[in-house]
């Protein structure tokens, strides 16, 4: 399954302007933003938001694997831009449960090919599987909100550089990679995933080689905007002074 779509690729580049920001460097050096040409720029469609509107924007991405023993390995990175913050909060948090039962044998399925998917721009989005009785999903959401107060920060460890977490059920890994940020999962013997932002695109992979699995990849970009303010009696009076002169020709 391959998905891509010219407004996600804006979407894409601002969040690696904002990843960009929260890095220290070196790492920052590899989300250096870009100039969108007027070509681009002519492609896009919607509303302005005022910046004074913005009350929060957030960037969270997030995967999870667990296997047929229950063992659960994932990680989730998030990003938080505010008002009342000097700098961009870019935190990493990682996961690694223990199941019910022995580690599951690993499986005999072989997934071949498909080096391309990670070569596109815009999103792309695959599932490959080679086991049996398997559930994954990739998915990318969009909220806007409206309220005054921003959510609570999400805890984490900030991200400096590459953070891993290996345990029984195989190793998960955060790191900066050929101008983007990625997410990357090797579950011990039963297959692998990763979620990559940045460097113009958002790729999400899963590719299953063992049985009874339950696989998860999403990216979500979270605003609240503050309420519309009411509107100004004098600007009211001054359109309808402005109204009643059309029929006098002006």
């Amino acid at each position: 399954m391959l998905r891509e779509h010219a407004m996600y690729t804006h979407h894409c580049f601002v969040l690696a302007c904002c990843l960009g920001a929260a890095l220290p460097a070196p790492a920052s050096d590899l989300f250096a933003p870009a100039e969108l040409s007027d070509q681009e720029l002519s492609h896009l469609r919607g509303r302005y938001v005022l910046p004074g509107r913005i009350v929060s924007f957030g960037v969270t991405m997030s995967s999870t694997w667990q296997n047929a023993s229950g063992q659960v390995l994932g990680a989730r990175v998030d990003l938080q831009v505010r008002q009342n913050l000097a700098r961009p909060v870019l935190n990493v948090t990682l996961v690694d449960r223990p199941g019910d039962a022995p580690p599951p044998a690993a499986g005999n399925g072989q997934v071949l090919g498909g080096a391309g998917l990670a070569q596109t721009q815009g999103v792309s989005q695959s599932i490959r599987t080679a086991g049996d009785h398997n559930s994954a999903s990739n998915g990318v959401s969009i909220e806007v909100r409206h309220g005054e107060a921003p959510p609570p920060l999400p805890g984490g460890t900030p991200l400096e550089g590459a953070l891993a977490l290996s345990g029984e059920a195989g190793t998960v890994k955060v790191t900066p990679n050929g101008g983007a940020l990625q997410l990357a999962i090797q579950a011990s013997g039963q297959g692998a995933s990763l979620q990559s932002l940045g460097a113009g695109g958002l790729v999400q992979s899963v590719a299953l080689s063992g049985n009874r699995n339950l696989v998860q990849n999403l990216a979500a970009l979270e605003v609240m905007l503050k309420d519309r303010p009411g509107a100004d009696p004098a600007l009211n009076c001054a359109w309808e002074q402005l109204r009643a002169l059309r029929p006098s020709g002006y």
